[in-house]
């Protein structure tokens, strides 16, 4: 990062002797490639791209052959396996100049590239593959570190790369990336024998050697070079023409972050649904409370990866006075995102070509807010926050290009053409289509419990992010882990919560707006159980019943019903309540009494709920054993005395019991929640769903 602080330094080299030993060239070139996709420094998410020209057999002649190993079309260099690399005959590639029929019709030349290929690799080669290709020698890295972007993106950009460099790195000026910059970088490259690497404008680098690990030991000595002489140049002066704003306390950002993000989530998604990632880190707090930052802003992002990301430019939320200014944000963010959008369909229409495909969403993906911070907002977390990552680095690359030159963008027109290249469309097209809940949000009450797991495990495979809370903070922590490892990282929060706890409730639904936005699915699934003839139920026993599952799915329904009306998106609701909501059991009054009170509130909410398309539904199982926290201490004993038999016949009796002869499990209740929460009950509210195999008493009518 280019910053004066301690923490900037230089990029140390990773390779290990020992681990690269006795690896074959194209493990060699993984390796490579691993290790420089680990630092952001380096280069972004998916961007990049590193080559290795390999002496392989012909499966075919089963003669030598020289092949390209490429990383291929959508592969991130630091998360890449081996399979992710296209492989292409270097003398077919070669052949392919012949075809080539000019700028005009350079896009045409990536439909050859597939003839090229090597060994039936079904790995798509990407635009890149030439500019790998043409360059005589057999190891290549193609990085975007922000120390050498800063370089690209300056006014004097080919002047600071000689200062700097020399003629040890080159400079080539902006071309897309293609055929042509392919045949531009052959060509520099054998006119300067000694040049080690080559500077694209407004784009990257390109660094060359005979070895593997020379090639890395180049890329990283390059940057670092960069990275020592932007520290040297800056030392101790403001950058982007000083603070204007100071940073508000780390609990009140994040506190502002939660009441903006779902105001801004609700205007943007209601053609698709969004999910936001909040960042106040050092680099992008000094970026927002800068004085040049709307200026800056405006420019737009230089290298073609980040504004692919990012959009042309991001949206300035005015917020001067900090906190104080907070309401009056919210108040003016319509009227804003529609100047956004307007202009943002003007750059359309100025720029767009014959045949460029129809405009896409014209909503800001990046917003800076002054003092607090910024916000990405994309279809899932992970893009969302990627698209943050990638502004940060745009904020890295005009920290140091504003502070030693003048900063620059690309042209409008050639940021269109990138936006909108129609091999990008493509790329887009060929996307799966979105799982049923991606972009929502849901919270889970008592999601360390059997149901509550069982669920949230649901709803994740569906493309949801969750928010488990649970009282048990080691039971959730387990269970957040486990399911980290499955689903990701960006997927899943955890906030140890007592839903009885007013305070509590609020803050665990300002979490969730804070890092989602907002929230659209609220399952209600906190629990406890207790039998006792009513003579021996004491009050407390009464009362804790009252208030864990009757006062506790009130508030956090009503922390569901303020945030979802802020939002004006809708929401589901869904209550996990029980048989005894509708049958009353001997011996269990309080338990029952207050089953029936949420199946009540329910109805009560599913009423408030129906003209801001809230939906509130209640799902009732019954002895769901299995995996259930409830019925693994002394409920299980009490039940089974009820009936004169032994703890561990009950599962048995209450299989018999049912009409259908089936046992209940927590997967059958998930799968009903998930219903309810779904499209798929888009025109249900105020309806009850038995999980119970069947259970007479229980019938609703």
């Amino acid at each position: 990062m280019l910053n004066t602080s301690p923490t900037a330094g230089r990029i140390e080299s990773l390779w290990d002797d020992s681990q690269s030993a006795g690896m074959s060239e194209s493990e060699l070139l993984l390796y490579r490639s691993n290790l420089l996709g680990a630092d952001k420094r380096v280069t972004n998410f998916g961007g990049g791209n590193t080559s290795a020209k390999v002496t392989e057999t012909d499966p075919l002649t089963q003669q030598e052959a020289t092949v390209l190993w490429v990383k291929g079309s959508g592969g991130d260099l630091g998360s890449m396996g081996r399979d992710g690399f296209a492989t292409l005959y270097v003398d077919k590639l070669d052949a392919l100049k012949g075809l080539y029929r000019g700028l005009e019709h350079e896009d045409e030349m990536v439909g050859y590239l597939p003839h090229a290929t090597f060994n039936l690799n079904p790995r798509a080669a990407s635009i890149d593959t030439p500019l790998h290709a043409y360059l005589p020698y057999a190891h290549v890295d193609h990085t975007h570190p922000d120390a050498l972007i800063a370089i690209a993106a300056s006014k004097n950009s080919r002047e600071l790369t000689e200062t700097i460099y020399g003629e040890e790195i080159g400079w080539l000026p902006w071309k897309r990336p293609g055929f042509e910059l392919g045949l531009w970088l052959e060509k520099f490259a054998r006119e300067n024998p000694k040049a080690k690497g080559c500077v694209l404008e407004s784009h990257g680098l390109f660094t060359w050697a005979d070895t593997s690990k020379a090639c890395y030991a180049l890329t990283l000595d390059i940057i670092n070079r960069a990275i020592a002489w932007f520290e040297q140049e800056i030392g101790d002066k403001p950058v982007f023409g000083g603070a204007r704003v100071e940073p508000l306390a780390e609990t009140d950002r994040r506190a502002v972050a939660s009441r903006l993000m779902p105001e801004i989530r609700g205007l943007i998604g209601a053609g698709e649904s969004k999910v936001g990632h909040f960042d106040d880190s050092s680099a992008v707090l000094e970026f927002v409370g800068s004085a040049r930052v709307t200026e800056l802003a405006a420019l737009g992002t230089s290298c073609p990866d980040h504004f692919l990301r990012t959009k042309i430019w991001p949206l300035v939320v005015p917020l001067e006075k900090g906190a104080a200014s907070v309401d009056q944000a919210v108040a003016d963010l319509g009227a804003q995102l529609d100047a956004y959008r307007s202009d943002y369909a003007a750059y359309y229409e100025r720029c767009k070509h014959a045949d460029s495909p129809a405009m896409r969403d014209p909503n800001p993906v990046v917003y800076l807010m002054p003092g607090v911070g910024q916000v990405t907002f994309a279809r899932d977390k992970a893009t969302a926050r990627i698209a943050g990552e990638f502004y940060v680095n745009a904020i890295n690359v005009m920290r140091g290009a504003s502070s030693v030159s003048d900063y620059f963008g690309l042209p409008e027109q050639e940021a269109f053409n990138i936006e909108y290249w129609l091999l990008e469309e493509a790329k887009l097209q060929r996307m799966p289509k979105p799982k049923s809940l991606a972009g929502r949000v849901a919270l889970v009450t008592g999601a360390a419990g059997g149901i509550g797991g069982a669920t949230a495990r649901r709803l994740l495979g569906e493309g949801a992010c969750v928010v488990l809370t649970d009282i048990d903070a080691d039971a959730l922590e387990a269970t957040r882990a486990e399911f980290q490892d499955v689903y990701g990282k960006d997927v899943v929060r955890a906030v140890p919560l007592d839903v009885t706890d007013e305070a509590a409730v609020a803050h665990c639904f300002a979490e969730a707006a804070a890092e989602y936005g907002g929230i659209d699915i609220l399952v209600s699934n906190a629990g406890i159980s207790s039998a006792s003839p009513v003579e021996s139920t004491d009050l407390s026993l009464w009362q804790r019943n009252m208030d864990i599952l009757a006062t506790g799915y009130f508030l956090v329904s009503r922390e569901a019903f303020r945030l979802m009306k802020r939002q004006k998106l809708g929401g589901a609701i869904v209550f996990v309540a029980s048989k005894n909501g509708l049958a009353a059991s001997p011996g269990a009054s309080a338990y029952c009494t207050a089953k029936a009170a949420e199946i009540h509130l329910a109805r009560c909410l599913a009423l408030e709920g129906a003209d801001h398309s809230i939906r509130v539904n209640v799902v009732n199982p019954d002895a769901v054993l299995r995996g259930s926290r409830i019925w693994a201490g002394e409920w299980r004993e009490q039940r089974a005395a009820a009936y004169n038999m032994k703890p561990d016949e009950l599962e048995e009796h209450y299989r018999k019991r049912s009409l259908l002869k089936r046992s209940v499990f927590p997967e059958d209740v998930a799968e009903a929640i998930y219903f309810l929460a779904s499209d798929r009950a888009a025109k249900s509210t105020g309806n009850i769903v038995n999980v119970d195999a069947g259970n007479l008493v229980s019938f609703t009518r």
